[in-house]
């Protein structure tokens, strides 16, 4: 039986997705320290801060395409998928709650975790599209460039602005919200993982499959735990910093 016909998991995997997970931790730290006005910084338009926001995502998305490929060759079958997307589909409907207690101007409804599960299940169906997962994820990066041009073409459009289709993200002005991860572009950041994430395997196994310093298994760690991590850590450190806010 071979390596990746095992259904184990990869350690480099897991880190690459640790670094996005220490990143996002310190970028929503600051974002508290801002919120509880002990810095004052402008995390919504700064290029320094939203640059970072959207190499976080991006990070997050390339390893979750690269984490289906993975899934894909190792045969995972839909029963194991539909397990684990439920966990995610459920953590987003938390953070749309536990936002709107929070931010009820601006609360999140299509944020990351929103996006992660309609994209996995599109990254999954097309799976098999193999090199052309490539073209796909170029048509997808591209294509919200043309939305501000066909907006002010057609005048008609502001429907695809309101809350009700601005998830699929050919908008001409971005909604009000604390996070918001559409599928245009972000769907094509993940095709690319999965894209990536098949040649590897296939041409270069040992780059995702080799093993990681030592150093880095902490990483490794809070990899495999993301989930449970990006729940629980802003509600943690929000409840520190109004301890010592108080």
């Amino acid at each position: 039986m071979s390596a990746t016909s095992t259904h184990r998991r990869f350690d480099r995997i897991d880190a690459l997705r640790g670094v996005a997970i220490v990143w996002m931790t310190a970028f929503h730290f600051c974002f508290d320290l801002d919120h509880f006005g002990w810095i004052r910084q402008n995390l919504l338009s700064d290029p320094f801060w939203t640059r970072q926001r959207t190499a976080i995502v991006t990070l997050f998305l390339f390893c979750a395409g690269l984490g289906q490929a993975v899934a894909f060759v190792q045969g995972q079958g839909w029963p194991r998928f539909w397990r684990r997307w439920a966990q995610i589909a459920g953590c987003a409907l938390l953070v749309t709650v536990g936002s709107a207690f929070m931010f009820p101007d601006s609360f999140i409804y299509f944020g990351v975790l929103h996006g992660i599960a309609l994209m996995l299940v599109i990254v999954r169906l097309t799976a098999r599209w193999g090199r052309w997962l490539w073209l796909a994820g170029a048509l997808a990066l591209l294509l919200p460039l043309a939305a501000v041009p066909v907006h002010m073409h057609f005048g008609d459009l502001a429907v695809l602005n309101g809350r009700w289709l601005n998830w699929i993200g050919f908008i001409s002005s971005k909604p009000v919200t604390q996070d918001y991860v559409p599928l245009l572009p972000w769907l094509g950041v993940m095709w690319w993982g999965m894209a990536a994430g098949q040649w590897l395997l296939r041409a270069r196994p040992a780059v995702v499959q080799g093993p990681i310093p030592r150093a880095f298994t902490p990483l490794a760690w809070l990899g495999r735990w993301s989930l449970s991590w990006y729940l629980v850590h802003q509600p943690v450190l929000i409840g520190l910093l109004m301890l010592l806010h108080s």
